[in-house]
């Protein structure tokens, strides 16, 4: 019955990815679907640029939120011996479900966000020291450039280097995992790409709140 079990923790990883924070938040409180406006993504940065801080904070640790509940949850069960080879491969499976169903929600569609505050959860439950690394990396080069989306790129792409060469992990699968995810985003980031070699990416802003 244990690959039942399995099966179901990662269609709950899903379900809890795929909740659609951005499109929820700006039906009920604001009466529109962020997906038609600002740069068209569900993500908490397009509800920050749409909606505003009030809207973006809960809206990127609730997304946030998702990541990190996905891959703590196999504590709730008695599959693996925790922090074995077997147990962190399996948080490892379960982080990458959530990020899957946050990018193609059930609950919309199949259209939702880039991942990123939802994998920031994910790497902060699975190595919070090297994701502190990282979101140094993050904010660094967004005051630097005032690009989210590279921001989000850079500091994915420096993640693996942090694994191996700040913490010496030796961990094969955490560190493939690294490496899977930073090409996740360069998928999720195409268009925002193509802005950025043609000169036409925005630059974050936050709005001014608006009244839900």
């Amino acid at each position: 019955m244990d690959w039942v079990l399995k099966i179901i923790s990662l269609l709950t990883a899903y379900i809890l990815g795929s909740i659609p924070t951005s499109i929820w938040v700006g039906k009920i409180f604001y009466h529109i679907d962020i997906r038609e406006h600002g740069s068209g993504n569900a993500g908490a940065t397009n509800t920050f640029r749409v909606m505003g801080a009030r809207a973006g904070f809960p809206v990127f640790f609730i997304d946030m939120l998702k990541g990190y509940a996905a891959v703590k949850m196999l504590y709730l069960t008695d599959f693996y011996i925790p922090e074995t080879g077997q147990f962190v491969n399996f948080q490892l499976a379960l982080g990458l479900v959530a990020m899957i169903g946050h990018i193609f929600p059930i609950f919309a569609n199949f259209r939702g966000g880039k991942g990123v505050a939802t994998l920031t959860g994910v790497v902060l439950a699975l190595h919070p020291w090297a994701t502190l690394f990282a979101f140094l990396i993050f904010f660094t080069t967004l005051i630097i450039t005032k690009f989210v989306s590279l921001s989000s790129m850079i500091a994915a792409f420096s993640f693996p280097f942090i694994l191996v060469f700040a913490f010496s992990d030796t961990t094969p699968s955490l560190i493939i995992f690294s490496i899977i995810i930073a090409v996740l985003m360069l998928f999720t980031h195409q268009k925002n790409i193509e802005r950025l070699i043609k000169g036409e990416e925005s630059k974050f802003k936050v709005k001014k709140n608006k009244k839900p």
